[in-house]
């Protein structure tokens, strides 16, 4: 998927709208009414500014071992940031941020290339940030105002479409010399953009400037843990821990990092890398299939003790999976026809006879956390959308202010009144039957294809399909290779895909390319369904522009509700907890952070680790 190239630290919506600071510096620079902090936090007190380490991680862990995960498909760059090219995995360990956000507050970031900032709670037009003199890059060079210049400008006119767009609000960049850089905004309401600006990794100038959009295997000069140690074409990609890293002292760096080296194993299937697993060629492993988390994990080696099983439970939104229908075709047009492809997908049947039961329907797009709306809407809720309903259709405006729930099953296997429902939708939608065919209202027939890049999740879309067919559409799936179906996606050449969205407790400006008016028009954006409504760019725009945490609540529960009501995709399943196997050799502090599996700092068991390869070799 084209998120993908987003993954890694970064967050797409880390801290939002107005900030309370911990201030470290009692005189500030020479500007008036500005403060010089070293961390940012929503509505919270950064907990711990003053500790040595942050919570989750062990300062004593040791050093050493490999980190060795799975990937899917292949690569042929290694820039997650350009419109061109497949990255390769794991290129978030080559670089440093500004600032590096904490995983067990919320909406908390702490220093990392830049050791505190600048800027006017009155006036958030604009920022400085510090930058940490002892910086230095992989050649020895010193982090420079300069190069975060030359880095966010690259972002801004040659990055990713969507990176653009959660950036558009700079204005300009300043050198003030050669460790200040200051940030202009084009206005002063997007609070949230004074610390979006800290997220992104910072590259030297001199190769952002020969390489930022070349298309090769060599990364560019960064500043971070690690480097790039190895590359086998097309089937592993090994990172080497940087002895000499600047970083190691940094107060989030503590404990961090205790990898020797980071490998990416690379298969043409989940189903091969499973049994890559079982030998060994990779050691830890995020399991998404429920079925084989029931079913796979009972080869010699668990049984020899070898083998740790672990779900770990998160406070974030689980991710909103869908299936995206893209409006730009007219067969998506009317909501109607949209509500009867929703009754069609049958969950219960699902998670019973595929998924052990295992998952939730997704009912929310911030399911699972505060910000998911449940029951009828509040009243402040409703104040909200009370100037915008004239701006909905009628049947979204009815389901924005009604208690929405999907349809449900029996499981059975055949929903015959969910069919009969998504029927009589279809008739009022002006379609039609004739000849034991579906017809459109303009008589084309009504045909749809789901396009897919990999083969396993077929068998979760066939029930489906035939449930399409039963209704009268010409329904197929259509696999294609990686390669393609990115080009695909990049200028919204489908049907139906299936999408995710993650979402953080602190949404933003990143809301404005998955589901805003103008993303729907720019090739390579995020806004898959091709979402173009007036109250939710509304909506949006008073997220951003929230003031505090009420606000934020609030505004997210609403855009939840408009979201849902347009039946823009088809809500599949999802889980809180995040499934991890691992050869017995990994090990991490008892209690993880609340947000993340925080793998950054876990650590390799050297005794444990002698018994694994003692077992590997008989």
């Amino acid at each position: 998927m084209a998120t993908d190239k987003l993954n890694g630290r970064l967050k797409l919506s880390v801290i939002a709208a107005l900030m309370t600071a911990t201030v470290t510096a009692t005189t500030p620079i020479a500007m008036a009414e500005s403060v010089t902090v070293s961390a940012l936090g929503h509505n919270t007190e950064a907990l711990y500014i003053t500790a040595p380490y942050l919570p989750y991680a062990n300062p004593n862990a040791p050093k050493g071992g490999m980190l060795s995960q799975s990937a899917l498909g292949t690569f042929n760059s290694a820039n997650v940031w350009m419109t061109t090219g497949i990255a390769m995995r794991g290129t978030e360990y080559l670089y440093d941020t500004l600032m590096t956000g904490s995983l067990d507050e919320s909406f908390v970031m702490y220093p990392q290339l830049a050791e505190k900032v600048t800027y006017d709670p009155d006036d958030t037009s604009w920022i400085i940030y510090h930058i940490n003199p002892q910086a230095k890059f992989w050649d020895g060079s010193a982090v420079t105002a300069a190069d975060v210049k030359a880095t966010y400008e690259a972002y801004l006119t040659k990055g990713l479409m969507q990176v653009r767009s959660y950036l558009s609000a700079i204005d300009s960049i300043e050198v003030l010399d050669q460790h200040r850089v200051k940030f202009h905004f084009a206005s002063a309401d997007n609070k949230e953009i004074l610390l979006t600006v800290g997220q992104f990794p910072i590259f030297k100038k001199a190769s952002v400037e020969k390489d930022f959009e070349t298309l090769s295997l060599t990364p560019l000069m960064g500043s971070g843990p690690y480097r790039l140690d190895h590359v086998e074409q097309g089937r592993s990609v090994t990172y080497r821990r940087d002895p000499n890293y600047w970083g190691q002292k940094v107060m989030a760096n503590k404990g961090r990092f205790n990898f020797d080296y980071i490998k990416f194993a690379y298969y043409g299937s989940d189903e091969v890398a499973l049994e890559g697993f079982k030998v060994g060629q990779y050691q830890f492993r995020q399991e998404s299939s429920a079925r084989k988390w029931a079913t796979a994990y009972n080869f010699p080696a668990v049984k020899a003790g070898m083998i740790t099983k672990e779900s770990i439970s998160s406070h974030n939104p689980v991710m909103m999976q869908a299936l995206v229908m893209n409006l730009r075709q007219p067969l998506f047009s009317d909501i109607r026809v949209r509500q009867a492809l929703t009754e069609a997908f049958d969950f219960e049947l699902m998670n019973k006879t595929l998924f052990y039961n295992q998952y939730e329907r997704l009912e929310s797009f911030f399911h699972g956390s505060e910000l998911a709306a449940t029951g009828l809407p509040s009243a402040q809720e409703k104040q909200v959308m009370a100037p915008l309903l004239d701006k909905l259709e009628p049947i979204q405006r009815q389901q924005a202010l009604a208690e929405w729930q999907l349809p449900k099953s029996d499981g059975k296997g055949y929903p015959r009144e969910a069919l009969l429902r998504a029927r009589d939708k279809l008739l009022q939608a002006g379609f039609y039957y004739q000849d034991m065919k579906l017809y459109q209202a303009d008589g084309k027939p009504a045909k749809l294809e789901i396009l897919i890049a990999d083969d396993k999740i077929t068998r979760v879309l066939l029930p489906y399909v035939r449930n399409l067919k039963k209704l009268g559409f010409d329904a197929s799936i259509r696999q294609v290779d990686m390669p393609q179906y990115l080009e695909r996606l990049r200028r919204f050449d489908y049907d139906m895909i299936i999408s995710g969205f993650p979402q953080s407790l602190s949404p933003g400006a990143e809301q404005s390319y998955m589901w805003g008016s103008k993303a729907a028009d720019e090739a390579g954006n995020q806004n898959y369904s091709g979402i173009k409504n007036e109250a939710i760019d509304a909506v949006i725009d008073k997220l951003i522009l929230a003031d505090n945490r009420e606000e934020i609540v609030l505004y997210s529960k609403v855009l939840d509700r408009l979201l849902r009501a347009g039946y823009y995709m088809v809500p599949m399943y999802g889980t809180s907890n995040t499934r991890v196997v691992y050869w017995d050799k990994y090990r991490h502090v008892k209690k993880l952070p609340d947000n993340s599996v925080g793998l950054d700092y876990w650590w390799v068991d050297g005794e444990a680790e002698s018994k694994v390869n003692g077992y590997l070799k008989r």
